[in-house]
């Protein structure tokens, strides 16, 4: 059955993958759902946190009546997917940070991978590397720093320079003579929303992989029967008052049913 795209996320990350939808997708509808009340989600327990993101979903699922739910968020993805797969009766996307892309067009074999501290130490990331990327030596950097700098942009401040700066610098030393970072695995679906601060504070032109586009490709494998038109409706876990211009500047202007939340 046709309906909107469903985009979920613990914050506004999100909205880099709604980027990538409307390109491949521009007539497409779709809501979006945030669980701001319990973000950053690199902070809870795996447990408790899988199974608030199953209940925040399926309540995001009633109200939004899509035919595909989009997991933008790679936390809530490699916690939760299979359980969300088998509590919805439609199409669940995830997302995963881009390392095969990555791999497939660093020169130098060197990729650095930006993430927050939950993705850059899943056993699920290390197998990502071990099965893609196991010739390419692999940067990791936490920078759960800009997954804040992001929300404070889409609320309307300019993101902190200074912060930028020492969320990259780990990037940029080479120890032991190793070739230059020539590649950035953008792990966290926030960070795509900075690229235009991240590519200032690069010393050197990087290729800035994220995995908008790939979430998009698979979006239309799994679910061809897309609604057209203009729904834009989004939905918290919290009051939002101050993103309401930011998510409307992404198109979307609704802000709909609030999902309650502990």
């Amino acid at each position: 059955m046709a309906g909107p795209v469903l985009i979920f996320d613990s914050g506004v990350g999100g909205l880099s993958v709604a980027c990538s939808l409307r390109r491949h997708y521009p007539d497409t509808a779709m809501c979006y759902a945030c669980d701001n009340a319990w973000m950053p989600y690199g902070l809870r327990d795996d447990v408790t946190l899988s199974a608030r993101i199953v209940t925040v979903c399926q309540a995001a699922v009633a109200a939004c009546e899509p035919s595909v739910l989009v997991v933008a968020c790679n936390t809530a993805s490699t916690l939760a997917l299979d359980s969300l797969r088998d509590a919805l009766s439609i199409p669940v996307v995830g997302t995963v940070p881009a390392i095969k892309p990555a791999a497939a067009i660093s020169q130098t074999r060197h990729i650095g991978l930006l993430a927050t501290r939950a993705t850059v130490g899943r056993p699920y990331t290390q197998t990502l590397i071990e099965n893609f990327a196991g010739d390419c030596r692999i940067t990791r950097v936490a920078a759960d720093a800009l997954v804040l700098e992001a929300e404070a942009l889409l609320g309307g401040k300019a993101p902190d320079s200074s912060r930028i700066r020492d969320a990259l610098a780990p990037l940029w030393e080479l120890p032991g003579g190793a070739p230059l970072v020539d590649t950035v695995v953008l792990g966290c679906t926030h960070f795509p929303l900075l690229k235009p601060w991240l590519e200032a504070h690069a010393p050197v032109p990087i290729n800035w992989v994220d995995s908008g586009d790939a979430i998009a490709r698979r979006v239309g494998q799994v679910a061809p029967a897309l609604t057209s038109g203009s729904d834009g409706r989004f939905f918290t876990t919290a009051e939002a008052d101050a993103l309401h211009a930011g998510f409307a500047r992404y198109g979307f202007h609704t802000p709909a049913f609030i999902l309650r939340s502990r």
